[in-house]
């Protein structure tokens, strides 16, 4: 997949995208699904502090699950705990190096804790696996622009 992703158009692009999210969602457990879907539930509705503990027993039960980090990630850096988060990115990428929603994560981190050098790279890094990822090209033109001194 993740090489017909590097050549996919437009809606093709998507498709792809969609069916990468969907087989990253899969634990392989009824339970865990479950787990994640409460957790992802929770986060809908705003409320993080119920998705975090969804999320933290879904990790406790299924430790090898870079979707369940993932998750918990996302969940911390909406609660604007990104000391939390990073670790948990750490995880995922240890559990799957291409997961591109991680490093997309990260490196909004790394932007918004001012590291725009390595925020760019991590940027990159994201771009590589995913050429048409959304939001993501304009944010390495956006810190392009900048390190060039230009402005936007």
């Amino acid at each position: 997949m993740f090489t017909q992703l590097q050549t996919a158009e437009g809606p093709a692009a998507g498709r792809l995208e969609r069916k990468i999210w969907r087989e990253w969602s899969k634990s392989g457990s009824p339970a865990m699904d479950l787990l994640l879907q409460r957790g992802r539930d929770a986060m809908e509705a705003g409320n993080t502090a119920i998705a975090i503990e969804h999320f933290t027993a879904l990790i406790d039960h299924a430790p090898d699950f870079a979707e369940g980090w993932n998750s918990r990630a996302t969940a911390y850096f909406q609660a604007g705990q990104f000391g939390p988060s990073v670790a948990d990115i750490a995880q995922v990428l240890t559990l799957n190096p291409r997961h591109f929603g991680a490093m997309s994560g990260f490196a909004r981190i790394l932007e918004d804790t001012d590291q725009p050098d390595r925020a760019l790279t991590m940027y990159q890094a994201a771009l590589a696996i995913h050429p048409h990822l959304a939001g993501i090209e304009d944010a390495v033109k956006r810190l392009q622009t900048a390190a060039s001194g230009q402005e936007m």
